[in-house]
């Protein structure tokens, strides 16, 4: 398209040789002239009501003229539509050009601008672009600049960068205007080649070196067209005579692309370069600070000190910010402050009611206090909008409330939302979370603009309800209609892999991600990092994290919490160390990851330390999930009675995974008295709480207490409480092949039985006893032993033996925790076969070789 005109500097500016070609045919301005009659002192009184501003009384005072056939002069016109444009008062400004057009008067360059640019900013690009053309020869540099920037305004980027070409063909030289308006149509990242074009001649003429209109629009080029920040800082350093607007866009597309940090620093930079910051820049500065990994509060307290004595603490713009910032930065996860600033605003608008719901629902998880806020907003004098509608649907999926989320949707529905794509993917993830996948899929299918974010949604949802053949089939999909996918797309469909541990698969989405130029994505990395560790492949989640150069704490998180769960303690806790050293400051979820890896290798000492300086050193308030890794700490080392008095010394009230913890450390050291205890404690908080019935009930038949097992498990029909099935998987050629207990559902079941058959004569050869305790059931010993031989995870080794071979790992997947015989059988059949087995249960992974595993029979 570039080619088409040569971008060497035309010459001055004059009358263009030729009009430029019709984009539509319009039908003339009228060009006779009404010799006007003595309307001179109400024209007096026109221009004192435009000149005191009062604009309607002037209005009336033009109707009146125009009631007795006389009209104002051009002049005058000239200064009623520009008052019409600077009030934004379009409708009105519509009536000055009626009346004008009666006028009969011959229009000259100056109104016509001015038409141009009521209507370009009242929406009607198509009226703006009819009075262009009706122009002619009477095009001047500010018609082409008013149309150039009427096109980029409405998003309409192809046709302003045409209307830049086509001017510079009639000769005309841009001014600054022109650029700045025809930039802005290339902040896109189908238009940036093409703005580089253009910076390549803005350079030449040399506005980039004083115009700081010009200096921002390129600022915004780079960000929203490149996400290049780098280039970005370029332009704002050239800049000779930066403003308040230029800083303050500057700090905001920082924050936009997660550089909070560099906001920060321009913002003191500003200051001591003598600048006052304003509403924009303090609200701008205050987001920033929601998205720092420390001192993101203490700092947010200062500016929010600032505000009250800069005078803007009525100001609802910086108001929701400040809502915003109290919500997200919590530290302990209360909501107090946040809400009280909410309620001493004086005025709300949509986006402090939105603020503040959406607090509730991210920071809190009060999801139920949220809805009751959206109900109070209803009420209320300010509507809902799109955003509030995602909100609170949002809340009724975390809840699995949809027939609340589907009298919300119907509101949202009346408020003529029904076609906007950011309410309906909301609804298909509430539908997702209420576990509703068909209705997910109707709405969906119903969207009235499928967007790369609807697509996203739904391959999400796919993905999280372990259908990784539907997410694959659906991002097959999007890219048969030609729709981009972005990092997004790709971290759900390894997040689906990962959560069926289909290493295949993941292996492919990786293959197809570096040849879509993702390699060196942060946030992709960091999912294959989690893909390849949940899926038993922790050396290839390692070279993954090796070769990252820019790595944030999710990316450490991420690989300690790999390495916690395949039981590299060492490994997890020298990350942790690394980390500290370089100055990156855990998060909550990064305590839990640690803790958890001290857990699982029994190194009480360190997680006592780690559990202490997480509020000492690192200023995080432990949470229930962090009270819960100590109490697995303790308890899996056996000091239950240490265990037990943790928990009564709790600040909090423990909740039921705190006790649920505990009765599993119960049940693994056979301590049937506090075990007890742990269940009653539990069932008081729920009584319809399946995993402490299955939990003690296991214990009762551990001992041998069949009458108490049967109580509990007649106690779980009357309430309905349904225990979850066993259930074991192993991927093999990108397929995915379950096995329940006992089960002869697979068409291979006649040589998978052969093959167990095999293996129990093999590894009793080798010393293996079965282990019969482990069968919950009062039955006979022969049928124990015949049970025992038949779980799910055996079942799936054996199929690996038959299907996979060497030196490839069998990587099985079970969703409850592997039973002890099972753990033993498996590692005699490592021994037997001299095959590795990879297993992962509901708690951690189990690397098995030549007869030992990993976990050191520590789990």
């Amino acid at each position: 398209m570039m080619a088409m005109v040569n971008l060497s500097l035309p010459a001055p500016a004059k009358s263009p040789s030729r009009p430029p070609p019709k984009l539509s045919s319009l039908s003339s301005v009228p060009l006779s002239v009404n010799r006007p009659v003595n309307f001179e002192p109400l024209r007096h009184r026109l221009i004192k009501h435009l000149d005191a501003g009062h604009l309607h009384k002037a209005i009336s005072t033009l109707d009146v003229m125009a009631s007795h056939n006389a009209h104002p002069d051009l002049i005058t016109y000239s200064l009623l539509l520009k008052a019409c444009i600077r009030s934004r008062d379009f409708k009105l400004g519509k009536l000055v050009h009626s009346h004008l057009t009666e006028s009969k008067l011959e229009l000259d360059s100056v109104l016509f601008n001015s038409l141009i640019s009521l209507y370009s900013k009242s929406g009607d690009w198509t009226k703006a672009r009819e009075i262009f053309e009706s122009m002619g020869n009477k095009r001047d540099l500010v018609s082409w600049s008013a149309m150039i920037s009427c096109f980029a305004n409405n998003k309409m980027s192809f046709e302003a960068i045409l209307t830049f070409l086509y001017m510079l063909d009639n000769g005309f030289l841009p001014n600054e205007f022109c650029f700045t308006a025809v930039i802005r149509a290339c902040s896109t990242s189908e238009f940036f080649p093409t703005g580089e074009i253009i910076l390549g001649f803005l350079v030449k003429t040399g506005y980039l070196d004083f115009d700081t209109n010009v200096g921002c629009a390129l600022i915004d080029m780079f960000v929203k067209g490149n996400s290049d920040l780098e280039s970005a800082f370029k332009v704002f350093d050239k800049m000779p005579d930066r403003n308040v607007v230029a800083w303050t866009l500057m700090i905001t597309r920082c924050t936009q692309l997660s550089y909070p940090s560099g906001a920060i620093e321009l913002f003191i930079d500003m200051v001591l370069g003598g600048y006052m910051p304003d509403r924009f820049t303090l609200s701008g500065i205050i987001s920033a600070c929601t998205e720092l990994e420390s001192e993101s509060l203490s700092l947010g307290k200062q500016l929010h000190s600032w505000v009250i004595r800069s005078g803007f603490a009525s100001d609802v713009c910086i108001g929701c910010s400040l809502v915003d910032m109290y919500a997200k930065c919590t530290i302990d996860g209360s909501l107090d402050d946040s809400r009280r600033l909410f309620d001493r605003m004086e005025n709300h608008n949509v986006m402090s009611w939105t603020a503040i719901i959406t607090g509730y629902i991210q920071c809190g998880g009060r999801n139920m206090a949220a809805i009751e806020l959206f109900c109070k907003m209803i009420e209320g004098p300010v509507p809902p909008n799109h955003f509030t509608f995602s909100s609170v649907l949002k809340a009724c999926g975390n809840l699995c409330d949809s027939r609340t989320g589907e009298q919300f949707y119907a509101q949202a529905v009346k408020h003529g939302f029904a076609s906007d794509d950011c309410v309906g993917n909301s609804l298909i993830s509430m539908y997702v979370k209420s576990g509703r996948m068909d209705d997910a899929q109707k709405a969906f299918e119903s969207l009235f603009e499928k967007n790369l974010v609807s697509y996203n949604t739904i391959v999400d949802a796919y993905a999280k309800n372990l259908d990784s053949e539907g997410a694959f089939e659906l991002f097959h999909k999007i890219s048969d209609f030609g729709v981009e996918v972005n990092a997004f797309t790709f971290t759900s469909l390894l997040s689906g892999a990962s959560s069926i541990g289909a290493i295949g698969k993941g292996e492919q989405i990786h293959a197809r991600l570096l040849k879509s130029g993702f390699q060196s994505n942060q946030c992709i990395c960091n999912a294959l990092i989690s893909m390849y560790a949940r899926c038993g492949h922790i050396e290839a989640a390692f070279q993954v994290f090796n070769k990252m150069g820019d790595r944030n704490v999710i990316t450490l998180t991420s690989m300690i919490t790999g390495f916690a769960k395949h039981g590299f303690a060492a490994r997890a806790l020298e990350i942790f160390h690394e980390m500290l050293k370089a100055g990156i400051r855990p998060n909550e979820i990064t305590c839990i990851a640690v803790l958890s890896a001290c857990s699982h290798a029994g190194l009480v000492s360190e997680g006592w330390e780690i559990f202490k300086s997480m509020h000492k050193d690192f200023k995080i308030a432990p949470r229930m999930e962090h009270y819960a890794c100590m109490v697995d700490l303790l308890g899996r080392s056996g000091s239950l009675r240490e265990a037990i008095e943790f928990i009564n010394k709790m600040p909090c009230t423990p909740d039921a995974l705190v006790w649920r913890t505990f009765l599993g450390a119960c049940r693994v050291h056979h301590d049937k008295e506090l075990g007890e205890h742990a269940a009653k404690m539990i069932l008081q908080q729920d009584p319809h709480d399946t995993a402490a019935h299955i939990l003690l009930s296991n214990l009762y038949a551990s001992s041998g207490q069949w009458e108490d097992v049967a109580r509990i498990r007649k106690n779980m029909k009357e309430r309905n409480l349904i225990k979850e099935a066993g259930c074991s998987w192993i991927e093999v050629d990108n397929k995915i092949h379950r096995f329940h207990v006992a089960d002869t559902s697979h068409p291979q079941v006649q040589e998978i039985y052969d093959k167990l058959d095999e293996m129990a004569l093999k590894i009793k050869g080798l010393g293996y006893v079965p282990d019969t305790d482990f069968v919950l059931h009062e039955l006979e010993e022969e049928q124990k032993e015949q049970f025992v031989f038949q779980h799910s995870e055996k079942i799936a080794v054996a199929f690996g033996l038959i299907t996979t071979s060497r030196p490839k790992p069998i990587r099985v997947f079970k969703n409850l925790r592997v039973c002890g015989d099972c753990h033993t059988a498996i590692k005699y059949i490592s021994m037997a076969t001299g095959r590795e087995i990879v297993l992962r249960d509901s708690n951690r992974f189990h690397h098995i070789k030549n007869g030992t595993c990993s976990c050191n029979d520590y789990w």
